[in-house]
């Protein structure tokens, strides 16, 4: 058991020994950049019987955890002295092992939504000695991994939460990650050695076609242009810091996502939360029909009047996620 909750708390990076890949691809002395907040409980056997597991999204990392740091207050749903929460940056991703942190660039070896999940689950394993936790909540491409966690070990986890996700990569989600793979393939600079301005400018292209479904469909209409115009101005200077080779994979590996037919597979009580008006994600076709294919599942829509990087538009389903977690705390 920890006693020093100094040695577990904060930020921090854990070396694995090696990590093994769907493809049968192995690498060695694999980073792993993590953030531990709350309060940790542990069983008999010394593991934190307590913890949330956080997903992040498309563009996320460990620190992500503070996008829903208003519902881990003191009195809040996700209360911090009552859950301990553990953020992960995933696989594929800057910090932790990465084709951009190993060097490999294009010739890093190709993962699934799975890998992603497993990479979490070995890291769990080795750094804290955990076989399961009490939950696991994620939002957009975060709710992937929920989604395939739960359906591939359905008995690790109590419960699941996933905001504005989907459970396949399919039709117009399918459309854009093919029409980015393809912008990327046409430059014959991305397989050269050094990392040109060519494949920088291209990053905020890219970016500039990603912000088409960063807000919602009325924060859209409400908007002028010049005001769309400075807000996307700010959102593809991201473009610029980041590493095209982390995102070429990352937007290959959710092409082949789809966990359509294990749905059934879940045991965990379920979350489900939905914006109608969200541009990416729809409510009709991603969301409402799991309440028929998920045991023990619930589904709710809201109107967000927010844009999709926060979690304050999911402040009024305090009573919605208390209900969830009462037998949990």
């Amino acid at each position: 058991m920890f006693n020093n909750l100094d040695s577990i708390l904060g930020y921090g990076k854990h070396i694995m020994d090696e990590f093994s890949f769907e493809s049968g691809d192995v690498l060695k002395d694999v980073e792993v950049e993590y953030y531990v907040s709350g309060t940790p409980k542990y069983d008999d056997e010394g593991a934190i019987k307590n913890a949330i597991i956080y997903c992040h999204k498309f563009n996320g990392n460990c620190s992500s955890y503070l996008d829903e740091y208003s519902l881990a207050r003191e009195g809040e749903p996700f209360d911090g002295f009552k859950f301990c929460f553990i953020s992960i940056t995933t696989l594929g991703y800057p910090n932790s092992c990465s084709p951009s942190t190993t060097g490999l660039k294009h010739d890093f070896p190709r993962y699934t939504v799975k890998d992603r999940v497993n990479f979490k689950r070995q890291f769990l394993k080795d750094k804290f000695n955990m076989d399961r936790v009490q939950g696991i909540a994620g939002r957009g491409s975060g709710g992937y991994e929920v989604y395939t966690w739960a359906c591939e070990y359905p008995d690790e986890m109590d419960f699941i939460i996933i905001g504005d996700s989907a459970f396949k990569t399919n039709g117009y989600r399918y459309v854009i990650a093919k029409a980015i793979d393809g912008i990327i393939e046409s430059s014959d600079d991305f397989y050269k050695e050094g990392y040109s301005e060519t494949l920088s400018k291209m990053m905020v292209s890219i970016y500039r076609l990603l912000y088409s479904n960063y807000f919602s469909k009325q924060i859209f209409q409400e908007m002028s242009n010049d005001e769309i115009d400075v807000l996307m101005d700010d959102f593809v200077d991201e473009g610029l810091f980041t590493d095209i080779y982390d995102f070429k994979i990352r937007n290959e590996c959710i092409q082949s996502y789809n966990v359509e037919d294990k749905l059934k597979n879940i045991k965990a009580k379920t979350l489900i939360i939905s914006s109608t008006d969200d541009l990416y994600f729809s409510p009709d076709l991603d969301s409402v029909p799991l309440e028929d294919l998920i045991e023990n599942s619930k589904v709710i829509l809201f109107e967000s009047q927010k844009d999709r990087s926060g979690y304050e538009s999911y402040r009024p389903l305090v009573n919605e996620f208390n209900e969830l977690l009462k037998d949990f705390k």
